[in-house]
């Protein structure tokens, strides 16, 4: 509640659908994200059940591992993003390979998770997603932008390309162009305001109007363009 007595409207917990093929991964996930406020509505043990949970309970965010049975999380998210472009997958994996992260990214997916976050990462995860904003662990990022770079813009796993997306970046103005860029070597708000010494209000007004020009869904489709035309290069950095 405001100090003059009006109530502050409370942000709905995002519903959460949680597809794993391990029993206890998945019982651990709800029990951290129940603890937290977060609304699990679902469980998939596959992706074929995901696909399904999905569409029948059309969770806010879909916490995705990427190896499972009869339907692997990437083809999973696909359809899922297929048939609700509106729903948010984050991917979860024990696996540290750029290759599923660029396809996840390609797909549509808003964010790719390590599964030993900690509790309170993941819960965060979930509710920044939820909002249309994309998460990327930095250090996965720099391995990622590295490693494309070095092959010269070739996708590590040939993963199809953005589908909606303008890839003419004569639209956007040099501020924007720079904006763009930065967001390839995934800065935050916070830091893209560092680096241009320009208040976070004024980062966040640039970057709409560069996601408004471009037909970009969130900061993970940046990322990808940035990667996609050539704005990122080798000798581009992110900072631990």
């Amino acid at each position: 509640m405001t100090s003059g007595g009006t109530a502050t409207p409370e942000v709905p917990a995002p519903r959460v659908l949680i597809a794993d093929d391990q029993e206890l991964i998945r019982t651990g996930f709800r029990m951290i994200l129940t603890a937290r406020g977060i609304d699990v509505v679902g469980e998939a043990a596959d992706g074929i059940e995901a696909v399904t949970a999905a569409r029948t309970l059309r969770p806010d965010v879909v916490l995705m591992d990427i190896r499972m049975p009869n339907l692997d999380g990437l083809e999973a998210a696909r359809r899922i993003l297929a048939q609700d472009p509106d729903i948010r997958v984050l991917m979860l994996t024990t696996f540290d390979l750029d290759q599923y992260v660029y396809t996840a990214l390609s797909i549509g997916a808003s964010g790719f998770l390590l599964k030993d976050v900690t509790s309170a990462h993941l819960a965060a995860a979930v509710r920044l997603v939820d909002t249309g904003d994309a998460l990327l662990a930095p250090s996965i990022t720099r391995r990622l932008v590295e490693r494309f770079a070095a092959e010269g813009g070739r996708r590590p796993d040939q993963a199809p390309a953005l589908p909606t997306v303008h890839r003419d970046l004569t639209a956007l103005t040099p501020r924007e162009l720079e904006v763009l860029t930065l967001l390839g070597r995934g800065l935050s708000n916070t830091e893209l305001a560092a680096e241009l010494t320009l208040s976070e209000a004024t980062v966040k007004t640039h970057v709409a109007r560069i996601f408004a020009k471009l037909g970009l869904r969130d900061r993970a489709q940046a990322v990808v363009l940035a990667y996609e035309t050539g704005l990122v290069t080798a000798g581009d950095r992110t900072e631990e």
